[in-house]
C-alpha cells in the first residue's frame, strides 16, 4: 500500500513538471498568447490526465510570473510591458554584477586559467553561446531561447551560487516571454538578436571582468531598445 501511494505521487509531481515545461515552452514559443486564458479542466482535458497535476503546474507557472491566477476565470498568460521588461533588465544586471564580483573575490567554480577543470566548463559553455550565436544570426528565435537560457544557467552555474543561478534563470524565462511577446510582429529577426555569448565567455576565461560587464551592459542596452522600439515607445 505504502508503496502504491509513493508511485502515485512520484506519476503525479512527474506529470506536473512534464506540464509545466510544456506550457512554458508553449509560452516562451508565443503559441500561447499573452492575456490568453484558460481553465485547469480545459489544459487537463487536452493533455488526458487529471486535474490535481494541472492545477499544480499551473500555480507553479504563476509563481514564475508566466501566468497569473483570476479565482473565477482560470488562469490567463501574462502580459509584459516595455516597463516590465526594464524592471527586469535592472534586476538581470545586479545579478550579473554579483556573479563577476565573486570572479573577483575567487568565489567561484572558474579556478586558475589553465586549470583543465576550468577550461573544460568554460568550452562546454562556450559551445552552447555558439549554438546560440547561430539561431540569432539565423533569426531562429524559438532555438535561440533554449540554448541562451541554456547557456545563461550554465554559465551561472560556474560561479557556485545556486541561488543566484536560479533566479537569473527565473528572469531569464521572464525577460524571454517579454521578449518573444513583442517579437510576434517582426517577420525577420536575422541581425536583430544579441550574439556576443561567446565574446562573453572568452572575457571572462581571462578574467576580465571590465569587458565582461561591458559586454552584458551593451546586451542590456541593445535588448531594451529593441523592446522599447517594437512596443512603439
Amino acid at each position: 500500500m505504502h508503496g502504491s501511494s509513493g508511485t502515485g505521487a512520484v506519476t503525479r509531481s512527474t506529470l506536473r513538471q512534464q506540464i509545466a515545461d510544456a506550457l512554458r515552452d508553449e509560452v516562451l514559443a508565443g503559441r500561447l498568447q499573452p492575456g490568453r486564458e484558460f481553465t485547469v479542466k480545459e489544459i487537463a482535458d487536452q493533455y488526458g490526465v487529471s486535474a490535481t497535476p494541472v492545477r499544480e503546474a499551473l500555480v507553479d507557472l504563476s509563481a514564475q510570473g508566466l501566468l497569473e491566477a483570476d479565482q473565477h476565470r482560470g488562469f490567463r498568460v501574462t502580459e509584459y510591458s516595455a516597463d516590465d521588461y526594464r524592471g527586469m533588465v535592472e534586476a538581470r544586471s545586479m545579478v550579473t554584477d554579483g556573479m563577476f564580483h565573486a570572479l573577483l573575490d575567487g568565489h567561484h567554480a572558474l579556478r586558475e586559467a589553465d586549470d583543465p577543470r576550468s577550461v573544460a566548463a568554460l568550452a562546454a559553455v562556450r559551445r552552447r553561446g555558439e549554438e546560440a550565436q547561430r539561431a540569432a544570426a539565423a533569426g531562429e528565435l524559438r532555438v535561440l531561447v533554449g540554448y541562451d537560457l541554456r547557456f545563461w544557467r550554465e554559465l551561472g552555474a560556474l560561479f557556485g551560487n545556486a541561488y543566484l543561478t536560479d533566479f537569473l534563470h527565473r528572469l531569464r524565462v521572464q525577460s524571454w516571454v517579454c521578449t518573444v511577446q513583442h517579437l510576434r510582429g517582426a517577420t525577420d529577426l536575422r541581425g536583430q538578436l544579441w550574439a556576443g555569448h561567446t565574446e562573453l565567455v572568452d572575457a571572462l576565461g581571462n578574467r576580465d571582468v571590465d569587458s565582461a560587464r561591458k559586454i552584458v551592459g551593451e546586451y542590456n542596452a541593445h535588448s531594451l531598445a529593441l523592446v522599447e522600439r517594437l512596443a512603439g515607445r
